[in-house]
């Protein structure tokens, strides 16, 4: 929430001086809870107008047309568990886009991408590869979210980690971009195994040219997972859908 936000509605800014008053967000929640439903309306109005257009990158020398409809795109490949939620909303209007098509594509832990010859950046998967390891579409649910999981993509020479993707809305094509990571959270996966093995790494995203383009808002949010080994990373796709 921003200044201009709150100078245009007082009452967001007598709610927020609430908050903070109370001292918790879980507190915070409760306040808001009491004031019914109104409230609660108000201030997810004014949270979805920050709703931005995802910007447009690079697709990248490694896509290749599959039809792989699938959550799980791991296909046995070794390296640190990533799950993904992507939510897909329209950028002028902020409403969720149902039944969108989401594709996503990445190197694996050596710094190899399935299904091209050479293996892509790192290199030496065999160009007849069907395994089509690290790739695969979801079809957005009510909320505009899909779900996959995969592991940490690894590096190759001149590049910070990264996963592509595109969206799809009604069979057009509506987004081409990269997703990127915390280069503090890529130190950490990369002093583990598999990675480990590579020796430091070929890029940040301090030196890459394309993350410079969507920098913060190409940014996934990382979180540990809780039960289980890996993170869980999240960012909404603000895309233009008429």
């Amino acid at each position: 929430m921003d200044d201009r936000q709150l100078q245009v509605n007082p009452l967001l800014l007598r709610r927020r001086d609430a908050l903070v008053a109370m001292g918790a967000i879980g507190l915070g929640a409760r306040w808001l809870a009491s004031k019914g439903s109104a409230a609660i309306a108000d201030l997810g109005a004014t949270e979805n107008a920050l709703c931005v257009l995802s910007p447009e990158l690079t697709e990248g020398p490694y896509w290749v047309a599959n039809h792989l409809t699938r959550r799980n795109v791991v296909a046995g490949r070794p390296g640190m568990p990533l799950t993904l939620r992507l939510t897909v909303v329209n950028a002028t209007s902020c409403k969720a886009i149902p039944n969108a098509d989401v594709e996503i594509w990445h190197a694996d832990a050596g710094g190899v991408y399935s299904a091209v010859a050479g293996g892509g950046g790192g290199g030496t998967a065999s160009p007849t590869d069907t395994t089509r390891f690290l790739r695969g579409h979801q079809r957005s649910n009510a909320a505009g979210l899909v779900i996959f999981d995969t592991i940490y993509p690894g590096w190759y020479p001149g590049r910070t980690p990264h996963i592509h993707l595109k969206v799809s809305v009604g069979g057009n094509e509506v987004h081409t971009g990269q997703l990127f990571f915390s280069d503090r959270v890529s130190d950490a996966v990369y002093r583990t195994a598999p990675y480990a093995a590579r020796g430091s790494r070929g890029g940040t995203n301090a030196s890459d040219g394309i993350f410079s383009q969507g920098g913060s808002a190409s940014t996934l949010k990382l979180a540990k997972r809780a039960t289980a080994r890996g993170y869980s990373g999240a960012i909404t796709l603000g895309v233009k859908a008429s």
